[in-house]
């Protein structure tokens, strides 16, 4: 019978191997980073689920674990720069794969941390298309700013050719997306919605739903601290700095960027409150973030309600 236990355990990944700590015992293993090394995991960690499975985020080593086995365990995704700084704090300076599995087993202890909320197979697939977009608009800008230096005619209709082919694939790429995202009807209708707010259009929905699926979950500080909006108070004593962003998922906010302009000139709203804040002195920058977290908050807050956006008094 399988039971669930207080236990923490922490895994680090490296590209060749998962170095696992399991708290209560200090019992310790290493597996390789494959199919084969998931299952012995799993045979390792025994019938008693524990309370939660602490790993870093480290890009592409992490993705096959977690895709594996978040329906199996109760994984919990940890940002490597507070996992790092939990263990200074806690004095600990070695940095070798055993020692921050271990660390990590006691960061998910400390704060009780819960597991994160599984993703379907669907959101796998929609990230991975995202991410291969994300790298042709890299190559894309590359050889436009290139094309600009380029004098030789061979090798400007070359580059050309190379920008047309990329923008082909980029529209492949985003019909695709758009493709997987009607294939769901919850994900349909939350796209619906955000895109019957002003300024946010085929892109900037996808990129939400992609790098926040949790919208419609959260409530307003949270939806805003995600997207890395949530102004940071600094003071210390009588001393008082100014406030300032930080964090968050950064793809989700640079999208947010084009939508915030737009915004501000087509939603009366999100319009009055930009222009007041400008009045009083802020600067733009400042402004716009705060309609970005406006707009971000406007999103979650109408996909929780299931109702497209509306403008006031009609």
């Amino acid at each position: 019978m399988t039971m669930m236990t207080d236990d923490s355990i922490g895994i680090d990944i490296s590209k060749g191997f998962l170095d696992a700590h399991r708290l209560s015992d200090g019992g310790t293993a290493c597996f390789p980073n494959s199919p084969a090394g998931f299952r012995a995991l799993s045979a390792w960690l025994g019938k008693d689920i524990p309370a939660r499975v602490v790993f870093e985020a480290t890009g592409p080593y992490h993705r096959h674990f977690e895709r594996t086995l978040s329906r199996q365990l109760p994984l919990v995704k940890v940002n490597p720069l507070q996992a790092r700084r939990f263990a200074q704090a806690c004095g600990t300076r070695v940095k070798t794969d055993a020692v921050d599995a271990r660390m990590l087993a006691s960061f998910g202890n400390a704060l009780a941390l819960e597991p994160d909320q599984p993703l379907d197979d669907k959101q796998y697939e929609l990230r991975e298309l995202f991410s291969a977009r994300g790298v042709l608009i890299k190559d894309r800008t590359r050889l436009i700013n290139r094309l600009q230096t380029q004098t030789l005619a061979l090798v400007r209709r070359q580059t050309k050719a190379r920008i047309e082919q990329l923008t082909r694939q980029l529209k492949a790429l985003q019909q695709d997306i758009n493709r997987k995202l009607q294939d769901c009807p919850s994900r349909a209708r939350a796209n619906a919605i955000l895109r019957s707010i002003p300024g946010i259009g085929e892109v900037a929905a996808a990129t939400i739903l992609i790098e926040m699926p949790e919208v419609g979950t959260l409530g307003k500080k949270k939806a805003a601290s995600l997207t890395g909006l949530a102004p940071m108070t600094q003071q210390s004593g009588k001393w008082r700095g100014k406030a300032s962003i930080q964090g968050g998922r950064k793809q989700l906010r640079d999208a947010l960027y084009m939508p915030v302009l737009v915004a501000v000139k087509h939603n009366p709203d999100m319009c009055t409150k930009y222009q007041s804040m400008i009045k009083q002195g802020k600067p733009q920058k400042v402004a716009l973030t705060a309609i970005m977290r406006k707009l971000i908050e406007l999103a979650n807050t109408l996909v929780k309600a299931d109702r497209e956006w509306v403008q006031n008094g009609t």
